[in-house]
């Protein structure tokens, strides 16, 4: 049975606002409703190869070594950073024009699942945090995690849908204001370079 203290945590966990939040939000904004559910879908798809490396015990590796922290923390960094670029650049991002030009649902869960990927704090969430609602005495302790992980998943995709489908709310506000998609655009390219710039500044 799923204890409340883990969905609660789990929940808390997830709504907090990251680059996978800005990317789906950004694409609700974009794209529309269903570009986002395709953008949360890929960021939830993202947390299977860390779900599998912890269950794998590659977790543990991950976490002594610190080279292989770095390489996966800073290629995160570097993603992080073309996002910023890309969204500076990319003038018709929030405009009528760029509907026609829409990125495809497969290209939209590639981009969200590599993001999720390159993100070295979901190993280390699946090491540190699932473990303490596995009991030592539990008779199947990985039916367990796979119960856990798939729920946190779960709550993963519907809340980021939820984020998506808000910012679709607002989409025709701002496809009809210039001044605010450019306000947009500068305000999601800074929040991937800040995030960019925090990860490059973390520790384990």
């Amino acid at each position: 049975m799923i204890g409340l203290d883990f969905l609660v945590t789990s929940a808390v966990v997830v709504v907090t606002p990251g680059a996978g939040v800005l990317f789906t939000v950004s694409t609700g904004l974009s794209q529309g409703r269903l570009a986002s559910f395709y953008a949360a879908l890929g960021c939830t798809l993202g947390i299977v190869p860390h779900m599998a490396a912890s269950a794998l015990g590659l977790a543990a590796v991950m976490h002594a070594g610190a080279l292989a922290f770095q390489l996966l923390k800073f290629a995160g960094v570097a993603y992080l950073i073309y996002l910023a670029v890309a969204t500076w650049q990319n003038r018709s991002a929030f405009a009528v024009d760029a509907l026609a030009g829409s990125s495809t649902p497969l290209k939209l869960v590639g981009k969200a699942v590599l993001l999720n990927l390159l993100n070295p704090k979901l190993t280390l969430f699946f090491m540190a945090f699932l473990p303490q609602f596995i009991a030592p005495a539990d008779p199947a302790p990985m039916l367990r995690f796979a119960a856990l992980s798939l729920v946190f998943m779960a709550m993963t995709l519907a809340v980021f849908a939820l984020y998506g489908a808000m910012a679709n709310a607002f989409r025709n506000r701002v496809l009809a204001s210039r001044p605010i998609q450019n306000a947009l655009r500068q305000g999601f390219a800074a929040a991937f370079a800040l995030m960019a710039g925090k990860l490059a500044m973390s520790d384990r």
